[in-house]
């Protein structure tokens, strides 16, 4: 520790989250004071232009342009990254490490795709890393998963873990809006950045899925490893008709660990309404862990914004500072013991909706009823809506037993090539609780 009198902070990132870890650490300076026996002070904070920060509460005296500025400086005890994106955060978090600083990050990315060898680097260097923020923000899960539950084998996650599309979904189901006018207002409001690419193709969840599965399995999953499907499909009858049949739309992260393999996947679900994850609205989170000890452990909150995470950070901050000042060397959280392989999606099982328009005449359902058929698929309803007398179209809405994926995506290409099928509007997976 530079001086035995105080911790000192260096902040990389001064925008929504770094300016509200700065704001934590000025307004509730007394109670951190007091959960660590020091005071913690702010001793820099890197920024890209400083003009742009000339009002900021921040005083100007600790403001850098340049890294070393922070990572340099001999009062910086602990280091917390809120920059995002892989570079040059990665660069920061692992020269930090060298130079015997520790580390708070709420960087996703980085930990998604570097986690084991950020966690390794430490290891080397004898340093603490913490990583809270980098799942659910304000929702403690990090945590948990590395201390309260190690008692238990992990089987399953199930989880809504991007604020952004949850809040999406959850207008189309109460308003009956269709996804682009969902995806307006969430812009509007700030819940969704000009370009929500990476939250609305799940691209955002699967990176917080892969964090989570990695720990939990102990067993290195990738981001790429994560089949990702997003939400642009979805129309609002598609709620409609998951109302009808007793189930609500969520975009799910899900990663289960069965006969020695690792199954992950982001993609939009069929939740059965009376299930508790079906029940998390806006812009909340919620992660379900199934153990084969505790059983299923939800955790729900906040899964985004300034606070929330910066809670996060600064207990993390805090975590890091009680250790350095009772002298406790530092414990890499885990160590991945096995190197379990990916099951491919194609080998999935689970339920279907298919949403299909088609010409409305005698014979149709037979035609598909036969292709799914002799794929094994077997049909568990099926409800006609929306006759349109002109056009001589209908919408079939079918749901189907078990099924392989593999079996499924052939169904499909198989259905768009049948002269009476106009289009299948959407095909979603239907999950079901035990």
């Amino acid at each position: 520790m530079s001086n035995p009198t105080k911790i000192g902070v260096g902040l990389l990132g001064l925008g929504v989250v770094g300016s509200g870890v700065a704001q934590v650490l000025r307004e509730a300076a007394e109670r951190i004071e007091a959960a660590i026996g020091r005071p913690v002070v702010l001793e820099g904070v890197l920024v890209r232009d400083r003009a742009k920060y000339r009002d900021h509460p921040v005083s100007s005296a600790l403001i850098a342009t340049e890294a070393g500025e922070i990572l340099n400086n001999p009062n910086v005890d602990i280091v917390v990254e809120v920059i995002g994106g892989q570079q040059p955060a990665l660069d920061y978090i692992l020269e930090a490490m060298t130079l015997g600083k520790h580390v708070a990050t709420a960087n996703k990315e980085v930990m998604a795709r570097h986690g084991p060898d950020v966690l390794a680097h430490a290891r080397e260097k004898g340093v603490h890393v913490r990583f809270e923020a980098s799942v659910a923000s304000g929702t403690p899960i990090i945590g948990p998963l590395l201390r309260d539950l190690t008692a238990n084998e992990f089987v399953a996650i199930n989880g809504i873990i991007n604020g952004t599309t949850n809040y999406i979904l959850t207008k189309m189901a109460r308003e009956g809006v269709d996804f682009a006018d969902a995806l307006r207002e969430a812009q509007e409001l700030g819940y969704a950045e000009a370009d929500p690419t990476n939250d609305i193709e799940g691209v955002d969840a699967a990176y917080k899925l892969a964090i989570l599965s990695t720990l939990a399995f102990q067993s290195r999953v990738r981001d790429t490893d994560v089949y990702k499907e997003g939400i642009g499909r979805l129309k609002a009858r598609d709620f409609q008709y998951a109302n009808e049949l007793g189930y609500n739309i969520k975009l799910l992260a899900m990663a289960r660990k069965d006969d020695g393999y690792v199954q992950a996947r982001v993609h939009p679900v069929f939740v059965p309404s009376d299930v508790p994850l079906a029940k998390v609205d806006g812009v909340l989170n919620a992660i379900e862990i199934e153990t084969d000890l505790a059983g299923r452990v939800l955790f729900h909150g906040q899964g985004a914004g300034s606070l929330p995470t910066a809670s996060a950070l600064v207990a993390d901050v805090i975590d890091i500072a009680r250790s350095v000042v009772g002298g406790v060397p530092p414990t890499i959280p885990t160590r991945l013991d096995s190197n379990l392989p990916v099951r491919p999606m194609l080998d999935l099982e689970t339920k279907y909706y298919l949403r299909i328009d088609v010409v409305d005449r005698a014979g149709v359902l037979a035609q598909i009823a036969t292709v799914l058929g002799d794929l094994q698929i077997s049909i568990d309803s099926v409800i006609q809506q929306g006759t349109d007398e002109e056009a001589k179209t209908a919408e079939l809405v079918i749901t189907t037993h078990r099924a392989g994926e593999a079996a499924m995506q052939d169904a499909i290409r198989l259905l768009e090539e049948l002269e009476v099928v106009r289009e299948v509007g959407n095909v979603v997976r239907v999950e079901e609780w035990g």
